[in-house]
């Protein structure tokens, strides 16, 4: 894929951007903890941070399709920049920062729904579901790069300098992409789009999603799949049941991340582009299976195995998923399809989180981590039995012949 001069500018501006997001984040929350004193203040900024995410996708999705792509993504990173900076100012009324980090979130929709759509124009065939696999292990690894390097980084240089640290990566995002990626024209012309409301292109893209079963089926494995994050929100107190010490929380909390690297690397390496459609709703169900058994974990070592082996299928599932989807979705909604998918995603990860820590207050960490796993295995189960998992199995069989 890195021979693809347009893929490497779309991935490394990615890389820079998720790495200084995680720096922010970690920035965000100690700037609000320092001038509150209150754990709760410093959480629900942090939480600012993914939340507009729910609805960006949905309710600006559309840019990416009423305006060309590049240009899009490129304005997304500089318009960030811009309000990246004065967070830096000392002093800054809470309220205004937290308008500025919702803001902020809400313009990395469109350049999340324009790379996705653009993605099937820069690599074409096989090598789109290689790309989807690099992204997937490039974003858990600088996930947790930029996590550990950022609490290290704090330690040497202030909080506010951290967040123009954050805005640099934007400038060098977009410089990135200006350099790198070719301009295109948009997919849905000026005249095409006359007349046309901002409800009717958000109506346009759930119709896209919904109305298509193939599509419908492929997003609900994504979103349903993305419960299997849950694990993740309760390590710390499962950790604590084990009576494990840091190194073991840290192995625990990476585990299902390095399951993805894995998942992903080895699904688009040794099996085929068929059997890989094929596999989309298995893998996902087989995903979920080692965590029903987290309950009967006997150590804390058993449940790390456990949580990997979850990891590989899920990420082998989400690669071929989202690549079978964004090659799916007409190209003049592309960016509407592929907005509202990646809101979803983030809900669903925050919903099977919330369960997961609800389940664990009335009966255990381990148990609500097995509850979670097999509400998420039946419900991928119904897919895979009903006229939408049909419907998909008949799409790659054509593809197929074809």
């Amino acid at each position: 894929m890195f021979r693809v001069r347009e893929f490497t500018g779309l991935w490394s501006a990615e890389l820079v951007s998720i790495v200084g997001d995680q720096l922010a984040r970690i920035a965000f929350s100690v700037i609000v903890y320092e001038r509150t004193g209150s754990a709760a203040w410093s959480a629900l900024v942090y939480a600012l941070t993914f939340f507009p995410a729910l609805l960006g996708g949905v309710l600006l999705g559309w840019v990416a399709d009423r305006y060309p792509r590049r240009r899009v993504m490129i304005a997304s990173d500089l318009l960030r920049v811009l309000l990246v900076v004065p967070m830096a100012i000392p002093g800054i009324p809470l309220v205004a920062l937290g308008a500025l980090i919702v803001l902020t979130v809400l313009l990395a929709t469109p350049h999340t729904s324009a790379q996705g759509a653009l993605l099937p124009e820069v690599l074409p065939g096989d090598l789109l579901e290689r790309g989807f696999a690099v992204r997937q292990i490039t974003n858990q690894t600088a996930q947790i790069v930029g996590f550990a390097g950022g609490g290290a980084l704090l330690a040497l240089i202030d909080a506010r300098v951290a967040l123009l640290v954050n805005a640099l990566t934007f400038a060098v995002s977009a410089g990135l992409l200006w350099a790198l990626v070719r301009p295109r024209p948009a997919p849905v012309s000026e005249q095409e789009d006359a007349g046309e409301g901002w409800t009717t292109k958000i109506r346009e893209g759930l119709h896209v999603v919904f109305g298509d079963r193939a599509l419908r089926t492929l997003v609900i494995v994504i979103w349903l799949g993305a419960c299997y994050i849950a694990p993740e929100g309760l390590a710390v107190p499962i950790a604590s049941m084990y009576d494990a010490g840091p190194l073991a929380l840290g192995l625990l909390m990476a585990s299902i991340p390095a399951g993805s690297v894995l998942g992903a690397f080895a699904s688009t390496r040794w099996i085929s582009p068929e059997r890989r459609e094929r596999a989309i709703v298995p893998c996902a169900v087989v995903a979920g299976i080692p965590l029903i058994f987290t309950v009967v974990a006997p150590n804390i070592w058993v449940a790390i195995l456990l949580w990997v082996v979850t990891g590989a299928f899920f990420a082998a599932s989400l690669v071929q998923a989202q690549a079978s989807f964004v090659r799916a979705a007409p190209a003049a909604v592309r960016g509407r399809a592929t907005g509202l998918a990646a809101s979803g995603l983030v809900a669903a990860q925050g919903v099977g989180v919330l369960i997961g820590g609800l389940v664990a207050e009335e009966l255990s960490p381990t148990a609500a981590v097995s509850v979670v796993g097999a509400g998420t295995v039946l419900g991928l189960l119904a897919v895979a039995i009903s006229r939408g998992g049909r419907a998909l199995r008949r799409e790659v069989t054509e593809d197929d012949s074809r």
